[in-house]
């Protein structure tokens, strides 16, 4: 019987409403949809802001961050919670792009940050074509930007999402992880390519790729396809038989309807359920990261 499964939801990412209404884009409407995934079973939450991801500057405001966090974290204080960064931030330092996933961790609120180990070109879409909210470059992240964000977030006691686009993430982050220099509580995020033509395809040989990589780093890992459906597609049976996590959500869905983000959620878990298993409790996904329970309160 697989064991219980840790559940992320990315409740928005670049998806416009003019491809499905229900995607949350206002604090509120974040907050909302957050808390109903979380009644659902979701342990671990990622969205992105309105100012998104594709900025002149590379900064993004904390604010839009706190207000969506904040009632979700009165309600769930020990629950992990994640924000994005910019893309297509060629020539921006990191300390400016990343600085609000370091202030968020300052303030100890979602008690998780993002550390990219690579660059990838994102954008092109099977059909050719690439949709206006595509970064005009390769999203770009230096050995050294790895370096920093994997620094900082062991500094200030926050746990990493490790996305993953292209097997050379992988051995970025196993390499850190090798010589003492990958935080502590980290998970890996496998982001296969679905109407999105970058990395590897959501099949379980590309799924088995991987984790040969990973087999001998006893690393916690998810599996997300970036446009198209991680649960249709049979990628994340594939991934709980082999002992994976899963994310779903309307920032990687593409496919028939416009569902909700708790509706997403609600066919994981039935998937699990099918399985003879569940979504771990928020204890038990701490457990999995090897993180402590009874979250300190944020500070202002």
């Amino acid at each position: 019987m697989p064991a219980p499964v840790v559940l992320e939801v990315a409740v928005n990412g670049s998806t416009p409403p003019s491809v499905n209404p229900h995607v949350p884009r206002t604090p509120l409407e974040v907050s909302r949809d957050l808390l109903a995934c979380m009644d659902l079973g979701a342990t671990i939450g990622h969205h992105h802001t309105d100012d998104t991801m594709f900025t002149e500057t590379g900064v993004h405001a904390v604010e839009p961050y706190v207000l969506a966090w904040t009632p979700v974290l009165a309600a769930h204080p020990d629950v992990l919670l994640y924000p994005t960064m910019a893309a297509g931030a060629r020539g921006i330092a990191v300390e400016d792009r990343w600085g609000h996933v370091e202030e968020l961790a300052r303030r100890r609120l979602g008690g998780m940050t993002l550390v990219d180990p690579g660059s990838v070109d994102l954008g092109l879409m099977s059909d050719g074509t690439c949709p206006p909210a595509a970064a005009a470059g390769p999203y770009q992240n230096s050995t050294a930007d790895t370096e920093h964000m994997c620094a900082r977030t062991t500094a200030l006691g926050a746990a990493p999402s490790i996305s993953v686009f292209e097997p050379g993430f992988l051995r970025t982050a196993l390499t850190l992880q090798r010589h003492g220099r990958l935080p502590a509580g980290a998970i890996v995020k496998l982001y296969f390519g679905g109407q999105l033509e970058f990395g590897l395809p959501p099949t379980p040989t590309a799924l088995e790729a991987y984790l040969e990589l990973l087999e001998p780093s006893g690393l916690p890992w998810s599996v997300a396809v970036l446009g198209g459906d991680v649960v249709a597609c049979g990628l994340a049976e594939h991934a709980v038989r082999r002992g994976g996590h899963l994310r779903v959500g309307l920032e990687d869905f593409a496919g028939p309807g416009t569902p909700t983000n708790a509706e997403l959620v609600r066919g994981a878990v039935e998937l699990l359920a099918d399985l003879g298993t569940r979504p771990t409790t928020i204890a038990e996904t701490r457990a999995v990261l090897g993180l402590a329970l009874h979250a300190r309160p944020p500070r202002d």
